[in-house]
């Protein structure tokens, strides 16, 4: 069926076909309610659907993504302005169709080959490497997905995979693409220069106190101060109520006593081994067993590595012999038994013995589980209490010592940063609070504030200081010394500007280098990653690069001094590495064909979403708004 395939691609009728389907593409969009569609499903296209199962764990993984790009979970209209439904919906319906064609081929995967990928995959491994059927089912339901569903999955990638590799296999990247390709990385420049800095210049002039009170009122919407506030901030919280908890000796005996079951440790070992590859050290071990002689001895006379397996219980060894073996030695004893590679000498070099957890061990735990318990009970009753205080207009410093929480003073600007000094804000929600305490008025009732459904927030406004207009005093110094960088930059630009003016009448490079007291410098070969023994700036690069031998310019170098160079010499890069070119041009087309193939093999196919039942699993009203 593959060589079907690409029979068909080769040919000037598949060739037709592929170029109608590329000139076919035409903007996702997502069109009305249709009728027909379930509650439980969000799109379909062709006769293929896209579930709400399917829709919400691809969704809450492109969340994720986007969460560790910014460190926080966007909210949904956020989502919708990052286009992240639409790009998932995108994702799905290519899938499904691509999955529609496979189907109508043929195409799928064997049971054995199904088999075959989830022994292999890496993720599914125990401690040893081998595959473990827990770890597979912790997987699974980590990902919300059934073994059906998994299966199903690895069957509809092997159907896009062979669509794939059986119509576009035969792409090859252009001999003419990869020769430029290739020049472009591996061309080099060989370039004479100098540095001029500051220091090849006399000082500027100092500026007059009536240049800096005009250069004050012409920028003066640069220097204006930040409005901050101040404010007292308190927080309930389970943990905060927990902290204000005393309870008794007896209370703690008592729930040891109620919950002692809990409370029983597995024994541990840590296990090691060495793999014995030859009759020589199997009998070196063999004689040590004998003599009495300790594993870390022999090893330390052999230098044999050793492997260390770590600290576990004896359920968490998959291989029978080597769990049997590791609970059956002492410490610094070890055993020989089978294994695939070779005898192996197995031993432990640290046990902790189980058995039920003593009561001064377990008081500490049992205590913060029971003031937490207690916290959480009473949670809801104290935010209700809270609550009548602040409607009644009692200040948070009286409500804060009543129920014995921390009230903090900050002072803080509109990106919250201050708040960190409130420890039990989380560093996602500061920002919320921050524009909850810039939105309030003083003297006025502030709103709660609730971050989950266990944290509530609440402030005063102790005093607003809006941005302001900075003096003559306050940035006197601090223009000074702008001003003059300013006036240095100038002049320095302007010199440039005049040596590359001489060298443009056609004087010699190193004659205008020694006319200026500069000294002439040569870069070793450079390329366009900057390789060359010296520290370029992007920009000198890029200018380097500009043009062949003869050359010549300037360009700012990373310490903000000027490079003046002159190429003196050009290597045409060689041909080692086309391969590495070739593989990276042959993948971009790939990825450009194979892109528009599925964009308009989805496009043909006709896509289908139902809006009402998207809005829900996206928790936003008909105009895009949170609900």
């Amino acid at each position: 069926m593959l060589d079907s395939l690409r029979d068909i691609a080769k040919t000037w009728i598949g060739k037709v076909i592929g170029a109608f389907l590329l000139v076919g593409l035409a903007g996702f969009g997502i069109s009305g309610v249709i009728s027909g569609i379930g509650s439980s499903t969000v799109a379909r296209i062709g006769s293929e659907e896209i579930t709400t199962r399917e829709f919400q764990r691809a969704y809450s993984t492109q969340l994720n993504a986007a969460a560790q790009r910014t460190g926080a979970v966007p909210t949904s209209q956020q989502a919708l302005a990052m286009g992240i439904p639409s790009a998932v919906i995108n994702r799905l319906a290519s899938d499904a169709a691509l999955n529609a064609m496979g189907k109508d081929f043929g195409l799928g995967a064997s049971d054995a080959h199904l088999g075959e990928l989830l022994r292999e995959d890496p993720n599914f491994g125990g401690t040893l490497g081998d595959f473990s059927s827990d770890n597979f089912e912790r997987l699974l339901q980590q990902s919300g997905m059934t073994e059906k569903e998994y299966f199903n999955s690895q069957i509809e990638a092997a159907r896009r995979q062979q669509i794939a590799l059986g119509i576009f296999a035969g792409v090859k990247a252009p001999d003419a693409a990869l020769k430029l390709i290739n020049r472009y990385g591996t061309d080099t420049r060989t370039i004479d220069y100098f540095i001029v800095s500051a220091e090849n210049m006399l000082p500027p002039a100092d500026p007059t106190d009536e240049e800096i009170a005009e250069y004050l009122t012409a920028n003066q919407s640069s220097y204006r101060t930040v409005p901050t506030r101040k404010a007292q901030v308190m927080v309930l919280s389970p943990e905060a109520i927990a902290a204000g908890i005393e309870l008794t000796e007896d209370e703690v005996a008592a729930e040891y006593e109620r919950t002692k079951a809990s409370y029983v440790k597995i024994e541990t070992r840590d296990v090691r081994q060495v793999i014995l590859s030859s009759d020589i050290l199997m009998r070196w071990f063999e004689m040590g067993l004998e003599t009495g002689k300790t594993f870390d001895a022999i090893i330390e006379e052999s230098g044999l590595p050793v492997t260390e397996l770590g600290s576990l219980t004896k359920a968490q060894i998959t291989d029978d012999q080597l769990a049997e073996a590791a609970f059956s030695v002492g410490e610094g004893e070890y055993k020989l038994i089978p294994g695939a590679q070779g005898t192996r000498a197995v031993s432990v070099s640290k046990i902790v013995e189980g058995g039920q957890t003593p009561f001064e061990e377990a008081r500490e735990e049992i205590s913060n589980k029971l003031k937490t318990r207690h916290a959480r009970d009473s949670y809801i009753d104290i935010l209700d209490q809270i609550e009548e205080l602040r409607a009644a207009f009692r200040p948070t410093a009286e409500i804060a010592q009543r129920y014995s929480l921390d009230l903090v003073e900050v002072s803080l600007s509109a990106d919250g940063s201050a708040l960190e000094a409130v420890t039990s804000i989380p560093e996602d929600g500061r920002s919320r609070i921050a524009v909850a305490i810039f939105a309030a008025e003083e003297g006025s009732l502030a709103p709660t504030v609730a971050l989950g459904a266990n944290r509530n927030v609440w402030f005063d406004i102790l005093s607003v200081e809006p941005s302001r207009d900075q003096t003559l005093d306050e940035v006197g110094d601090a223009i000074r010394e702008q001003m003059l960088a300013e006036r240095v930059d100038a002049e320095l630009a302007t010199l440039v500007d005049q040596i590359v003016a001489t060298l443009g009448t056609g004087q010699p490079f190193a004659d205008v280098a020694i006319s200026n007291q500069l000294i002439l410098q040569q870069s070793e070969p450079l390329n366009r990653g900057g390789n060359g023994g010296a520290s370029f700036s992007p920009q000198v690069i890029a200018a380097a690069f500009g043009g062949g031998t003869g050359h010549f310019g300037s360009a700012r170098n990373t310490d903000g001094n000027y490079v003046v160079f002159h190429v003196s010499d050009v290597t045409a890069g060689t041909e080692e590495r086309i391969e590495a070119s070739r593989d990276f041009i042959q993948n971009s087309i790939l990825d450009s064909i194979y892109s528009e193939f599925i964009g308009g093999l989805r496009d043909e196919t006709g896509l289908k979403i139902n809006n009402q039942v998207l809005s829900q699993l996206l928790a936003i009203d008909a105009n895009g708004n949170p609900q």
